[in-house]
């Protein structure tokens, strides 16, 4: 079965992976500032994403990380060195036109010894950057992906082989059909018309398992999120009014940040904002998070993922809070063509599982049952 695989990810897998980014993803067009982030271990992909892009007439720049680096940084790195700003990462976030991160890691734990208050300092430095990232794509400046190459470090966290592991995630992104870009439109066309359903709702309510939470997002837009930003995807997400969320709610699976996993999780809200915040496991880094700046302890997100093509949990949340029959929330910063406005240098997103007892309310209308939409 590897050797299968293998085959596939240097030839008709790769193909269809550059071209639906390049294409449908990002739209890629002539004379786009086109930048490239991944490691070594993407090269077939960052590769064939190049030579897309360049016969599609944009501009692409590749930034390769190499391992160890950013473990030397956090190691090295002075108060001064870790709240820098690079003048090149803004000239780049203010610049480009498109921008493609292939998460592609050599270790998932890489970073797990670093102590929080280091990691929420270079966090919290990032935070005009982050806005600037945000206030772009909802402007339309900025068009955005992130995705994944299959690498023997996601494998083991996932539980799988690499032959497994590359089986599943490109069934999840759809390229074991002929044409990916197709089905993701179907997905669209199918998740859209929930978008429109929402759009007119004032409160949503999420029960569950030790879960009873409400948020109001009367106001702000659902997004469609179909295979563009995210890749793979299949979700719809909005963000909800800041001081809204009143109640409690569970999360089921650990929530993974940083190289770190707090598992348990459990949060209570009153008038929008996190006032008690337990962990079976982590709950140190969970608090330090918590208080990373004064929107961390409210919510960016709510959301429902779609993609029953994943129905397994992998410890990474590019693919986890697209489970189909689950939901999911983000402590901190709010996407802005959402209308949300929750300002964050954090945005930690923890996945709920509703298969099995799980629902959602609309106005009081149960809309969500068990994992599966009742409109």
């Amino acid at each position: 079965m590897a050797k299968q695989h293998s085959s596939l990810i240097i030839g008709d897998y790769i193909s269809r992976f550059a071209q639906t980014l390049v294409e449908y993803s990002l739209d890629l067009r002539t004379g786009d500032l086109f930048i490239i982030r991944s490691t070594a271990l993407a090269t077939p992909l960052v590769k064939a994403v190049y030579a897309a892009a360049l016969r599609r007439g944009a501009h692409p720049v590749v930034r390769v990380g190499l391992e160890g680096l950013e473990e030397t940084f956090y190691e090295l790195a002075d108060a001064e060195q870790l709240a820098f700003e690079s003048p090149f990462d803004l000239a780049e976030t203010e610049q480009a036109s498109a921008r493609l991160y292939i998460d592609a890691p050599y270790n998932m734990r890489s970073l797990s010894e670093v102590p929080p208050d280091r990691l929420a300092s270079r966090s919290h430095a990032q935070t005009r950057l982050t806005q600037i990232f945000m206030d772009r794509s909802a402007s339309g400046a900025l068009r955005w992906c992130s995705t994944l190459y299959p690498t023997n470090a996601l494998a083991q966290e996932a539980g799988m082989s690499l032959g497994e592991y590359e089986d599943f995630v490109f069934k999840a992104m759809r390229l074991d059909q002929p044409d990916p870009a197709a089905a993701w439109r179907a997905l669209s066309i199918e998740q859209q018309q929930k978008v429109e359903r929402l759009n007119q709702v004032r409160e949503i309510r999420i029960a569950a398992q030790d879960t009873d939470l409400t948020l109001k997002v009367e106001g702000r837009r659902w997004i469609n999120s179909d295979g563009k930003r995210n890749f793979p995807s299949g979700e719809i997400f909005t963000g909800p009014v800041e001081d809204s969320a009143n109640g409690v709610i569970h999360f089921s699976f650990p929530a993974v940040r940083g190289g770190r996993e707090v598992e348990g999780v459990t949060l209570y809200f009153t008038d929008g904002k996190v006032i008690k915040a337990e962990a079976a496991r982590g709950a140190d880094y969970l608090h330090e998070m918590l208080n990373l700046d004064d929107g961390a302890g409210f919510l960016g997100e709510v959301a429902i993922g779609n993609n029953y093509s994943i129905q397994r949990y992998t410890k990474n949340v590019l693919f986890d809070e697209k489970i189909g029959g689950t939901c999911h929330l983000a402590l901190g910063a709010s996407y802005p063509e959402t209308g949300g406005r929750n300002r964050s240098s954090l945005h930690w997103d923890m996945v709920c599982d509703l298969r099995q007892e799980g629902e959602i309310y609309a106005d009081g209308e149960r809309i969500y049952e068990k994992g599966r939409w009742l409109i």
